[in-house]
């Protein structure tokens, strides 16, 4: 269980980098495209991928590109989501995104819909309600509009596990699939600072990259671990399944209103308590 206590640790760890990065005047976007450079290198250091397979004719490039243009963008609003209405609701929402590849796995990939997961999918959508619900907005940017975030966040994540359960159904090895939408990711990042140093004559800095590399470091260590996780744990996977989106929302919950003080509603902390459920009810089924 320790890579995945370590794959949640890491999880948290890229929100508590996010919410530290206005603090500190780094450039979300500038230490987004960082990031991408570090995943992309540790990725070809860490698990030396054969990119032959990206040459097959089945190689699902069409979701390759889809992750490579969400991954950068939802990251940017994982950013806002934890800028405006804090750790607790994003970490929440993000894990109540496989709610969207839960259903999807239903409507589109044939799995059966079990008692369990049907009541887990209800407790989740009504717990991603009460998350968003009335987010204080003193002391944030975004002020009345402060829930949007963690709701596109809760739409962004889930549009991307669909589009890893696309790239899994291909058989391209895991290794490749993550280097290629990694590479991606890259190329639509620097495209958008381009576009930014062009049109807001945004500089580009050291303190910037460092927070970057940093991120990717998290970034990356999240997914090594967590698969980590299932390779150490092979006849339990809802298990590590269960602990890691678990782990994130209870520890992210902790890190947000110890550390940053963040502020919950009554409405908030019901829903906090009802993904824990509704997570728990997945895992079981």
């Amino acid at each position: 269980m320790i890579y995945v206590l370590m794959a949640v640790a890491c999880s948290v760890l890229v929100s508590v980098l996010l919410k530290l990065a206005r603090r500190l005047s780094v450039d979300i976007g500038q230490a987004v495209a960082w990031n991408y450079v570090a995943t992309s290198v540790l990725t070809y250091a860490v698990f030396h991928p054969s990119l032959d397979v990206l040459r097959s004719q089945q190689a699902p490039w069409l979701s390759f590109v889809g992750l490579g243009l969400l991954l950068p963008l939802i990251f940017l609003a994982l950013g806002a989501s934890v800028r405006s209405a804090g750790i607790v609701r994003t970490d929440a929402a993000q894990r109540l995104s496989l709610l969207i590849s839960l259903l999807a796995a239903f409507l589109l990939f044939g799995e059966t819909l079990s008692v369990f997961k049907g009541s887990g999918v209800a407790l989740g959508l009504l717990a991603l309600v009460c998350m968003v619900w009335r987010v204080d907005s003193r002391g944030t940017e975004d002020g009345e509009h402060a829930w949007l975030w963690p709701l596109l966040v809760f739409a962004g994540f889930g549009a991307i596990d669909i589009l890893f359960k696309r790239v899994a159904q291909a058989g391209t090895p895991f290794a490749a699939s993550l280097q290629a939408m990694f590479a991606l990711a890259l190329i639509v990042s620097v495209a958008l600072l381009l576009w930014r140093r062009w049109h807001d004559r945004t500089f580009f800095t050291l303190r910037d990259a460092v927070a970057g590399l940093l991120l990717g470091l998290a970034n990356f260590g999240n997914i090594v671990f967590y698969v980590r996780g299932h390779q150490a744990l092979p006849d339990h996977p809802s298990l590590v399944f269960a602990s890691m989106n678990l782990g994130v929302v209870a520890l992210g919950a902790l890190v947000g209103t110890v550390a940053f003080r963040e502020r919950l509603s009554g409405v908030n902390v019901l829903g906090l308590l009802l993904a824990l459920g509704a997570i728990g009810l997945i895992a079981w089924g």
